[in-house]
């Protein structure tokens, strides 16, 4: 199941939460299983394993932040996922009350409006409450490895 479904290529996003108002209160952790689900209203979803710390951690908090990572973020995201790495310190932005890390190309503020059991998982669906993005290149996680896409600066093309 794992190498199947590891040839969808996705993003790599970290979700974080923070249970205070400074960074040694934030908890993050990196995720692929993240997709948008309502434009109207604005709804996202991660998938989070029950065993997780960030499974509780959300639902306490009743919020979470996704930060979509560029190309140059792939040390901060093994150190989210738990490999030892030195990537330097991981430099949050607060949105509100959510912490989402800096230099991402897009940064999702939510409040879980529902959450799921699944298997082992929990889905836990976010209101999107803010956002921001900015162009670059992606970091892409494709058959259990890293990938990059190489993309042109283009205007919007949607007209919002």
């Amino acid at each position: 199941m794992r190498q199947a479904l590891g040839r969808f290529a996705s993003g790599v996003t970290i979700v974080t939460t923070a249970d205070g108002p400074d960074e040694a209160s934030v908890h993050g952790m990196t995720a692929n299983a993240f997709t948008s689900v309502s434009l109207d209203p604005p709804l996202v979803l991660v998938s989070i394993a029950n065993r997780a710390r960030m499974n509780a951690r959300i639902l306490e908090t009743g919020r979470y932040g996704v930060s979509v990572l560029a190309r140059d973020q792939e040390p901060l995201s093994l150190h989210f996922a738990g490999v030892p790495q030195d990537p330097g310190p991981a430099r949050f932005v607060w949105r509100g009350d959510v912490p989402l890390l800096d230099g991402a190309l897009v940064h999702l503020a939510c409040t879980v409006q529902a959450s799921h059991p699944a298997g082992d998982h929990t889905l836990h669906i976010g209101y999107v409450d803010r956002l921001w993005y900015d162009h670059g290149q992606p970091l892409v996680f494709y058959t259990g490895s890293f990938q990059w896409l190489e993309t042109t600066p283009q205007p919007d093309p949607w007209g919002f």
